[in-house]
């Protein structure tokens, strides 16, 4: 696993990423080479073609990120892949063609754009028949055993199995081991598997450790170079979360992170504020539309306003569109959205799909209520319930609450307490591992969630 900007990636992901981002420059580099000859060192050297061969290939490897080319969860089968891949220099044609009738000097000219459409094509093709023949070569596969035999175990294994992409084989764990579950056999069973199958690293996931963990023989592993981890900094890497079930305090304590410096909070209210006023500013000329849409469609205030708790347990009030009817709450009484609601007006709906309805908020991100990244603020009344249900949900409040987080992107829009309990997995691993980088990297995944209109309700 590599890690950048504090979230883990498989090798694999890496090696895709790289190997795409050469395809692309070299595809274009020769169709410069073939088509304009022994002009192609002035156009390149003098014109600045090298750094039109750096945007184009930028400009692919996001349509590829549009099309979820780098998260193979999402492709159902390789047909989907083979056509969201004919996607990217399809829609690279239609902007080539765009800029070639409104600044043509802004391609490499000559026809080499054309040319390096049709190398490319056919590149990319044979680049992810290539890359799934070269992810399964023994070097990129790491070999996994797991310690311990109840549900949390089983919950690792499957998770392995399940996503053959990280690249990880489970060779076998302590479920397997037939009769007695003592400190003796799970040793032996351990130490025979460890020794004919090469395993890589060692996975503890026992839950009662006492008389059954095999310290020596974990110990001799470690001076053998064999890699020894506790099963929730694991799935902390493989998931992009903390699980809280199972979660010992100690955990929390003596692990990595959790660290915030003055700083890091300067610098992230600084961006907070910069990219809120900028978003109010681009978000002027809609803003009396949407007022005007509201009161067409509706009876009520055009704001609504609900208090929400923020950092420190501090209650605050939010600020959006109203995107319900006026008493949508008056018999119910404080309520999670569910799917079709039917207290959702007709402009709400699209308000909300599209998230217009949060851009009042970017005024309490203004006030220093909350951030631009975060973990979402959440009801008063439902804090305390959830407080009771769900361990170590009071860490969200750590830090202020925000408009975008990590669980926005990587999780759907929550309306039970198990849907709430996933998204605190989430906001504790960004708490954890909060960081200049990591919060530019949520913005960036965040424009994707929020055009194609994903996670909405």
């Amino acid at each position: 696993m590599i890690r950048l900007f504090n979230v883990y990636y498989p090798i694999r992901t890496l090696i895709l990423l790289i190997g795409e981002a050469l395809i692309v420059w070299t595809s274009f580099l020769l169709a410069a080479v073939l088509e304009l000859r022994e002009d192609s060192y002035l156009v390149l050297n003098y014109e600045g073609g090298y750094i039109k061969l750096f945007v184009v290939t930028g400009v692919v490897l996001l349509c590829s990120h549009w099309f979820d080319l780098y998260d193979t969860a999402r492709l159902n089968t390789r047909g989907e892949l083979y056509f969201r891949l004919l996607m990217v220099p399809g829609l690279l044609a239609f902007v080539m063609a765009g800029i070639s009738y409104v600044r043509p000097d802004f391609l490499l000219g000559g026809g080499s754009s054309a040319l390096g459409l049709v190398i490319l094509t056919f590149a990319l093709f044979g680049w992810r028949l290539g890359y799934g023949w070269l992810v399964q070569l023994p070097i990129l596969v790491e070999r996994v055993y797991v310690l311990g035999t109840g549900e949390r175990a089983q919950r690792v294994v499957q998770g392995l199995r399940k996503d053959p992409e990280i690249g990880v084989e489970v060779a076998s764990w302590t479920g397997k081991l037939e009769g007695a579950v003592t400190r003796e056999s799970v040793a032996a069973h351990l130490m025979d598997v460890v020794n004919k199958q090469k395993v890589h690293r060692v996975i503890v996931a026992m839950p009662d450790r006492r008389g059954t963990i095999p310290m020596p023989e974990l110990l001799q592993l470690r001076m053998q170079g064999v890699k020894i981890e506790e099963a929730t900094s694991w799935l902390e890497k493989i998931s992009g979360k903390i699980e809280v079930d199972n979660l010992y305090p100690s955990w929390l304590v003596f692990s990595e992170g959790f660290r915030r410096s003055t700083a890091f909070i300067v610098v992230r209210r600084v961006i907070s504020i910069a990219i809120s006023l900028l978003g109010l500013i681009l978000a002027a000329p809609l803003i009396p539309l949407i007022i005007l849409a509201i009161r067409a469609d509706s009876r009520g205030p055009v704001f609504y306003t609900q208090t929400r708790v923020g950092k420190g347990g501090r209650v605050f009030k939010v600020v959006k569109f109203r995107t319900m009817r006026q008493d949508a709450e008056a018999a119910s009484g404080p309520k999670w959205a569910g799917d079709n609601d039917p207290r959702v007006t007709r402009v709400g709906k699209f308000l909300r799909s599209s998230r217009l309805d949060e851009i009042p908020q970017l005024w309490c991100v203004l006030k220093g209520d909350m951030a631009f990244v975060g973990p979402r603020p959440e009801r008063p009344e439902f804090i305390e319930w959830l407080s009771k249900e769900i361990p170590y949900y009071g860490v969200r409040h750590m830090v202020r609450p925000g408009l975008t987080g990590w669980a926005q992107v990587k999780y759907k829009y929550g309306s039970t307490i198990e849907d709430s309990r996933e998204k605190l997995q989430y906001d504790l691993y960004y708490i954890k591992n909060a960081s200049i980088g990591f919060d530019l990297l949520i913005m960036f995944l965040t424009v994707k969630i929020v055009l194609l209109r994903r996670g909405a309700q």
